[in-house]
C-alpha cells in the first residue's frame, strides 16, 4: 500500500527543488532597477530605507550577504537569492494546500488513482504558479514580495493543517504559530494581513457544523476587525499612543525624553503579560490563546526596532531619519506619499474652497518637542465630492487619463456613473484584470501599457519588432480555461474550500484595487502587488485535473490511465508558461541596471555632487557606493529629498570620502514648516532691472528679513521678490582653478543670469540655489538629465556634458538654452571608463526598463559623435561610433530612433554601406509597424511619432546626401503614413 502522507511530502520538496532551481538559474546576478538596488545597499549595512521599511528582510538580505565571502560583487546575487528560496518556499507551501483541498474533491478510497488525481492537481497548480509571469518576475530579484507571497503561502497551508487538527491544545498552538507569522510578515510586507478573513472563514467551517449567512457575515467582520487592529491599532497605532504620552511627559510634567515611551512600554506590557496569567489561573483557555497570539504578533513586529535602532547611527541612507518616536510614527504611517481618498471624497474638478488647521506637527527640540507645523485639511465644495471616489487626483496627467478613460470633453465634470465606470473600466480592468490575464492567457509585450493575448492574438501575424520582444507570451489561454474549469467545479463539489479560494482570489486581487484607490498612471506596471490574487488561481488551475479525468473516465475505462492523461493534459499550462515565459524572465548575465550607475558615477570629477531624479536614476548609485564601494566620494542627491529638512540634515555631514555640502543657510533656515518650504512669487517693484543678486536673496533668507515674509491666518512664510537672477562670478578664480575646458574659455562670463520657471521655489530649489552661491566653484555640481530639467531654474544653457551627468560651468552658451560638451572628457570618459558589460550578448534579456538607460547611452554617443563632428575631428568621431556600434549591437539592442542619426553619421564618415544597412532595417521595422498600427487602430501616439519620424530623417539624411533614392523610398512611406494621420 502506497504511504499517502510520505508521497506527499516527497512530491512536495521535488517541487521545491524545481522551481527554486528555476528561480536560481534565472536570478539576476546584481541590484536590478527600482527599489532593488536600495533594498540590498541598506541590507547589506542596515540602514534605513524608504517608509514603511521591511525590517526582517533587511536583517534576512544581511545575513546572506555573508555568503558572498568578502567578494562586495557577489553580495547582490545572495540577497537576491533571498527571494529565490523565498518563493521555492511559497510553491511548497501551494503544493500541499492544493493537495489538501484537493484530497476533499476525490473519493476517499486510498487507491492509484485517486493519489494520482491529488498529487497530480499539487504539481500543476504549483508549477503554473512557479511559471506566472508576475511571481517569477518577484522570484529573481531583491524585492519583498516574494517572502510577503512565501508568508502569505504559509498561513493559509498552516491554516489548511490546523483544520485537520483534533487536539484543542494543538489546535491553539497552530493559531498562535499563524500569528507569529503573520507579525513577522509584517516586517516585510503588509500584504499578507489581508488574507485574514479567509483564514477566518475556515475556522467558522471547522468550528460549525452548521454555517449561516448569518454566521459568514459575523466571521468575516469579526477577520476583518482583526486586520483593522493589526494595520491601524497595532502598527502606527501602539506608536503613536506611545507618542502621545511622550509628548505629555517631556512638555508638560518636564519628563526627560524617552520617558513617556518607556512609561508606554511598561504599562502595556505589564498589562498584556498580566492578561496571559490570568487566563491561565483561570483555565480561560480562549482568552489564553487570544492574548498570547497578540503577544507573538507583537514579537514579530519586533523586527521594526531595526529602523529606530539603525537611524540613531546616522547611517549614510537614513529615510526620513525616524530615530525618535515622533519621526518614527510617520515613518510607518508613510505620512510624507501623502493620503488618497477611499469612502468620500472629491472629483478631480472638485474647486477648493478652504483649508483647515489640523493636528500640530512635533519635532524633538533641545529640551522638549516643539511644534513646527500644523497638518492641513483641504476643503473642497461639497456638490462636488461623492462616495467612493475613484476620479480624485487633479494633476495634469491624471486628469487627461481620466477624461480619456471616461470620455469627458474639456471642462466636462465627471458623475457619479462616470466615477463608476472609471472604476470598473480602469482600475479594475486595466490596472488588475489585464495583469491577471497576462499570467493566465498571454501577453502582447514587455511594454508598459501593452495588452493581454488571446487565442486569435497569439495566431495573428505582427511586425518583427513585436514577435521578436521576448515579453510577448502566447498561453493560447490555456491556463486560464483549467482555472476556470477548476473554478466551476470546485463551487458545485465544494462549496466551502471554494469560499475560503475565491475570498483568498478577491481580497489579494480586486480588494486590493479598491482599498488602494491608486492614480490613474504610474510609473511602471504594478502587476506584482496582485501576485496573491493568482496564487489563489493556482489552485483552481490545480483542481482541474479531477473534472478533466471525470470526463475521460466515462471513454478510458482504465482509472490509472485517465487520470496520467488527464494529468498529461493539464501540464500544457505549465509547460506553455515555462516555454514562452523563460526568455524574458531568464536574468542571468544582466549588469547594465550597475553599469549604468557607475556610467553616472564616472562622469564626475573627484569629490562632485551629483543630482538625480527617481528610483532609477538614484538606487543603482546608492548601491554600488553602499556595496562595491565604487567612487563614493561622489555626493548623490536626490532632487525630490532635498524638499525634506531631515535629507538636507544629512547632506550637512560626512559620507565617506564626501565632506558635508557647503551651504550658507543653517539647519533652521530649512525646518520643515518653517518659512521656507514653498517660496511664492512676489514682485517687487524696487528691484533694479527685475532681477535679484542670489547671494543677496540667500542673505535675506537667512536673516528672516520682514521684507521677503507674507503673512497668512495661520503663520507666515517667505516669498521670491523677483522671477530672474543673477551671480557675480569670479573669472579669475575659475580660471586659476582650471575647471573650464580650452576651448571654451572665451565663453566664461563674470556675471549668471537665469530666471525662475514657475511661481514660485520649493525648498529643494533654495538648497540648490544655496549650494551654488557658496560652493563658490569649489566642488564640481553636476546634474543627470531627470534632475536637471526638474529644477526650477532654466540653468542648461551653463551645464557641460561631460558624459551622461551635465556639469554647472560659469560658461554660456551663446546658442541659448542647448548645453555644451566637453569632448576631451565625455570622449576619455565614454571609451575609457564607461562599463558595457554583455550589451553585445544577444542572449541576455533587457525589459523595457533597461532598453531605456541603454537607449539613453545611444544618445549620449551620438552627443559625443555630433560635437567632434562640428570640432571636424572626424578620426575620434569615427571611433565613437564604432564603439557605440560594437557594444550595443542591433543583435543584442535593436536599433532604434537614435539610430536614425547614426545613419547620417555613417555617410558623413564614408561608411555608405553600413549606413544602408542600417537605414534598411529600421526603415523596413518602421513600415512593419505604422502598416499594423492603422491595420488595427492602435492609438499609440509615442510609438506612431517614433515612427514617423524615423522614416522622415531617413528620407532627409538621404536626400542630404544625394542618394536621391533612397530618400524618394522613404519619404514615399512617410508621406503614406503621415496622410492616415491626418
Amino acid at each position: 500500500m502506497i504511504d499517502y502522507n510520505r508521497l506527499n511530502n516527497i512530491t512536495g520538496w521535488l517541487i521545491f527543488i524545481i522551481a527554486t532551481t528555476v528561480y536560481a538559474l534565472t536570478v539576476e546576478p546584481t541590484a536590478s532597477f527600482w527599489d532593488c538596488g536600495e533594498f540590498i545597499a541598506v541590507s547589506y549595512k542596515l540602514e534605513v530605507p524608504h517608509p514603511p521599511g521591511a525590517p526582517l528582510f533587511l536583517l534576512l538580505g544581511r545575513l546572506f550577504s555573508f555568503f558572498a565571502g568578502g567578494d562586495v560583487e557577489k553580495v547582490a546575487y545572495w540577497i537576491n537569492m533571498v527571494s529565490v528560496l523565498s518563493s521555492g518556499f511559497t510553491i511548497l507551501f501551494l503544493f500541499w494546500s492544493i493537495t489538501h483541498i484537493a484530497k476533499k474533491l476525490v473519493p476517499s478510497e486510498a487507491t492509484l488513482t485517486n493519489y494520482l488525481l491529488i498529487i497530480g492537481s499539487g504539481v500543476i497548480g504549483a508549477l503554473a504558479y512557479t511559471f506566472s509571469d508576475s511571481f517569477w518576475f518577484s522570484a529573481v530579484e531583491a524585492e519583498v514580495y516574494a517572502m510577503s507571497s512565501f508568508f502569505t503561502a504559509f498561513v493559509v497551508w498552516a491554516i489548511l493543517k490546523w483544520e485537520n487538527i483534533k487536539d484543542p491544545s494543538d489546535e491553539n498552538r497552530w493559531i498562535i504559530m499563524i500569528a507569529y507569522m503573520v507579525g513577522l510578515s509584517i516586517g516585510v510586507h503588509l500584504l499578507n494581513l489581508v488574507t485574514l478573513p479567509a483564514l477566518g472563514l475556515i475556522y467558522y467551517f471547522k468550528k460549525r457544523e452548521k454555517v449561516s449567512t448569518k454566521g459568514i457575515i459575523g466571521t468575516l467582520a469579526a477577520s476583518g476587525a482583526i486586520v483593522m487592529i493589526i494595520m491601524s491599532g497595532v502598527i502606527p497605532g501602539l506608536p503613536s499612543m506611545a507618542s502621545v504620552l511622550e509628548i505629555f511627559f517631556v512638555n508638560n510634567l518636564g519628563l526627560p525624553f524617552g520617558s513617556g515611551v518607556v512609561f508606554f512600554a511598561l504599562v502595556f506590557l505589564g498589562g498584556l503579560l498580566y492578561g496571559i496569567i490570568y487566563s491561565i489561573k483561570q483555565n480561560k483557555s480562549t482568552l489564553n490563546t487570544i492574548l498570547v497570539s497578540f503577544a507573538f504578533i507583537l514579537i514579530g513586529y519586533s523586527s521594526y526596532s531595526l529602523v529606530l535602532i539603525r537611524s540613531n547611527y546616522n547611517p549614510p541612507i537614513d529615510e526620513n531619519n525616524p530615530e525618535d518616536i515622533l519621526s518614527y510614527v510617520s515613518y510607518l504611517k508613510r505620512e510624507q506619499y501623502g493620503s488618497r481618498p477611499l469612502l468620500h471624497g472629491q472629483y478631480f474638478t472638485a474647486e477648493l474652497i478652504g483649508q483647515e488647521k489640523g493636528d500640530a506637527v512635533y519635532k524633538k527640540g533641545k529640551d522638549k518637542y516643539e511644534i513646527t507645523d500644523y497638518k492641513l485639511d483641504y476643503v473642497y465644495d461639497p456638490a462636488q465630492t461623492t462616495i467612493l471616489p475613484r476620479t480624485y487626483s487633479s494633476q495634469p496627467g491624471h486628469v487627461q487619463k481620466y477624461r480619456e478613460v471616461m470620455g469627458l470633453k474639456q471642462g466636462e465634470k465627471p458623475s457619479f456613473s462616470d466615477n463608476i465606470y472609471f472604476m470598473f473600466r480602469h482600475q479594475l480592468g486595466t490596472m488588475y484584470f489585464r495583469y491577471f490575464l497576462w499570467n493566465f492567457a498571454g501577453r502582447a509585450s514587455d511594454i508598459q501599457g501593452a495588452n493581454w493575448l488571446g487565442i486569435a492574438d497569439a495566431l495573428e501575424k505582427v511586425p518583427q519588432t513585436l514577435e521578436e520582444n521576448k515579453g510577448r507570451n502566447k498561453f493560447f489561454m490555456i491556463p486560464l480555461l483549467l482555472g476556470v474549469i477548476g473554478l466551476i467545479f470546485q463551487y458545485y463539489k465544494d462549496p466551502r474550500n471554494f469560499a475560503f479560494v475565491a475570498l483568498l482570489f478577491f481580497l489579494t486581487g480586486a480588494a486590493i484595487v479598491l482599498y488602494l484607490n491608486s492614480p490613474p498612471t504610474e510609473p511602471r506596471e504594478r502587476d506584482y502587488i496582485y501576485a496573491g490574487s493568482y496564487y489563489a488561481f493556482a489552485f483552481w488551475i490545480g483542481l482541474a485535473v479531477i473534472p478533466i479525468f471525470s470526463g475521460l473516465s466515462k471513454v478510458i475505462k482504465a482509472g490509472n490511465v485517465a487520470a496520467i492523461l488527464s494529468i498529461l493534459l493539464c501540464f500544457s499550462a505549465p509547460a506553455i508558461m515555462a516555454a514562452e515565459g523563460w526568455d524574458d524572465h531568464d536574468r542571468s548575465d544582466r549588469y547594465f541596471s550597475v553599469d549604468s550607475a557607475k556610467n553616472f558615477l564616472a562622469s564626475c570629477e573627484e569629490n562632485a555632487v551629483i543630482f538625480t531624479g527617481g528610483d532609477n536614476d538614484t538606487f543603482p548609485l546608492w548601491y554600488v557606493q553602499e556595496v562595491e564601494g565604487f567612487r563614493t566620494d561622489v555626493r548623490v542627491i536626490v532632487l525630490s529629498y532635498f524638499n525634506t529638512d531631515w535629507y538636507i540634515a544629512q547632506m550637512m555631514r560626512d559620507a565617506y570620502e564626501s565632506k558635508p555640502l557647503p551651504f550658507g543657510l543653517t539647519l533652521d533656515n530649512y525646518a520643515q514648516g518653517g518659512l521656507n518650504d514653498y517660496l511664492p512669487l512676489v514682485e517687487r517693484q524696487n528691484i533694479k532691472g527685475g532681477m535679484m543678486n542670489a547671494a543677496q536673496f540667500l542673505n535675506l533668507i537667512s536673516d528672516e528679513h520682514p521684507a521677503l515674509q507674507v503673512p497668512t491666518s495661520i503663520s507666515k512664510y517667505n516669498s521670491v521678490p523677483a522671477k530672474n537672477f543673477f551671480l557675480d562670478v569670479d573669472t579669475a578664480k575659475v580660471l586659476a582653478n582650471g575647471i573650464v575646458p580650452e576651448q571654451y574659455k572665451d565663453l566664461l562670463v563674470d556675471k549668471m543670469t537665469w530666471s525662475m520657471k514657475g511661481g514660485g521655489l520649493e525648498k529643494k530649489d533654495l538648497a540648490i540655489l544655496d549650494l551654488i552661491v557658496n560652493n563658490n566653484w569649489e566642488r564640481p555640481i553636476y546634474f543627470n538629465n531627470t534632475s536637471a530639467s526638474s529644477v526650477n531654474f532654466n540653468l542648461k544653457k551653463y551645464m557641460m556634458q561631460e558624459g551622461n551627468a551635465f556639469r554647472l560651468l560659469p560658461v554660456e552658451n551663446p546658442a541659448g538654452n542647448e548645453m555644451l560638451v566637453d569632448t576631451d572628457k565625455m570622449y576619455d570618459n565614454m571609451m575609457n571608463n564607461f562599463h558595457w558589460r554583455e550589451l553585445n550578448n544577444p542572449e541576455v534579456y533587457y525589459s523595457e526598463d533597461y532598453r531605456n538607460f541603454i537607449l539613453n547611452h545611444r544618445a549620449t554617443f551620438n552627443t559625443l559623435i555630433d560635437a567632434l563632428l562640428l570640432e571636424g575631428d572626424k578620426e575620434r568621431a569615427k571611433s565613437a561610433l564604432m564603439k557605440c556600434l560594437e557594444v550595443m549591437p542591433d543583435t543584442a539592442i535593436r536599433y532604434d530612433h537614435f539610430s536614425v542619426q547614426q545613419v547620417n553619421y555613417l555617410l558623413v564618415l564614408d561608411e555608405e554601406a553600413m549606413a544602408i544597412e542600417m537605414a534598411e532595417k529600421i526603415g523596413t521595422r518602421s513600415d512593419e509597424m505604422l502598416a499594423y498600427m492603422f491595420e488595427h487602430g492602435m492609438n499609440d501616439r509615442f510609438e506612431l511619432q517614433k515612427n514617423l519620424i524615423s522614416l522622415s530623417e531617413l528620407a532627409r539624411t538621404f536626400r542630404a546626401s544625394d542618394n536621391n533614392e533612397l530618400a524618394q523610398k522613404y519619404e514615399t512611406l512617410f508621406r503614406n503614413y503621415y496622410g492616415m494621420v491626418q
